[in-house]
């Protein structure tokens, strides 16, 4: 009998005569109306003992007349209509609230200081995260850890993770993946946690991007001297850092190894005709008229024949000129990038067939 206790305790009291039903009552009658018009109550955002407490309820509830219902009902909607404005609950829900509103430094400092963690569910938020912070993650946590978030992120993304590591780590990690069934809902949880954690001690850095993107972005639109003089003297300082910001560079000069030929023609369409003849016709050293011959080659002969046409018309341009239109043709490409229409090469491989 004494192992029976804790269900006694969990028993709700006994439901009330017709006409005096409880407000927890009222709840489990709204409640259970809402489910039997099929609509979705997110009854797992309450606590953990109010979710129970409502079980025990709708398990030892039976039946109420149409009259009481009614009464319910009307009384549920006369609350909602009275309703101004709700507040979330202590600094967790307010942070919550306004995630994205307020500055990341603020809401940072403002957790630390109230002791409040990351709200929600960890794994959300380690599945949002980019491949390379989910990267050393990977590379330094246990085998069966990386296995068990590897298991947790959309297949895509874990297929594009997998690729990154090297080849006996990403083998040991997938054989992992296949120890992983009998995981209990608590420990995945408790991991997830975990992950969660480190990702809050982390620093959040005051850029948007790491130094290797700002420096690549800056010498981008920076001219061919200026570019060649900056990475010369990184080569001297940081070699390692200066392969990095190569492979970031991407100008006019490097579409031969960055674009695919299928992607080309989706390029050309989106340009002004002027601006790509300008471009062309200031493809004057070997390596813009290896760019040159690469996007004529690579649309209908047509075109390409009448593009030639332009630009010997054209003659010759000026270097400002030229320069503006291929930072314009390189302008197109990133935006079509960002809108998904296009995937750089890495530049130091071949595109695969088919």
């Amino acid at each position: 009998m004494g192992q029976l206790a804790p269900l006694a305790q969990l028993a709700p009291p006994p439901l009330p005569v017709r006409g005096q039903l409880t407000r927890k009552h009222k709840a489990a009658v709204i409640v259970r109306l809402l489910l039997n018009h099929g609509l979705d109550v997110p009854l797992k955002e309450l606590p953990d003992e109010m979710q129970a407490e409502l079980t025990m309820l709708l398990g030892h509830m039976r039946h109420i007349d149409r009259g009481t219902l009614s009464n319910v009902v009307e009384e549920f909607i006369e609350e909602l209509e009275a309703l101004g404005l709700t507040f979330p609950k202590g600094i967790a829900g307010a942070l919550a609230a306004l995630d994205g509103k307020i500055s990341p430094h603020t809401a940072a400092r403002l957790r630390k200081e109230a002791g409040v963690r990351q709200t929600g569910d960890p794994w959300e938020r380690v599945k949002a995260l980019d491949l390379k912070k989910l990267l050393p993650i990977a590379e330094n946590e246990s085998v069966e850890i990386a296995a068990v978030m590897l298991s947790k992120l959309d297949t895509s993304k874990a297929a594009k993770l997998l690729a990154m590591l090297p080849g006996a780590r990403a083998r040991r990690i997938t054989y992992a993946v296949s120890l992983t069934s009998a995981i209990t809902p608590e420990a995945l949880d408790r991991i997830g946690l975990s992950l969660a954690a480190q990702l809050d001690a982390q620093p959040i850095s005051v850029f948007d991007k790491d130094p290797v993107e700002r420096v690549g972005a800056i010498l981008n639109y920076s001219t061919a001297a200026t570019r060649d003089d900056v990475l010369e003297g990184l080569d001297e300082t940081d070699s390692d850092f200066a392969e990095k910001v190569r492979k970031a560079i991407f100008t006019y000069v490097n579409i031969p190894q960055r674009i695919a030929p299928r992607d080309i023609p989706k390029i050309v369409r989106q340009l002004d005709p002027a601006v790509l003849v300008t471009a062309l016709a200031a493809s004057v050293d070997p390596e813009q008229q290896k760019t040159a011959e690469y996007i004529l080659g690579n649309m209908s002969a047509r075109l390409a024949d009448s593009l030639k046409e332009e630009v010997t018309d054209k003659g010759k341009v000026k270097l400002k000129d030229g320069e503006e239109a291929m930072n314009t043709v390189i302008n197109e490409i990133r935006a079509l990038e960002a809108a998904g229409e296009l995937l750089l090469l890495a530049g130091d491989e071949e595109e695969e067939e088919g």
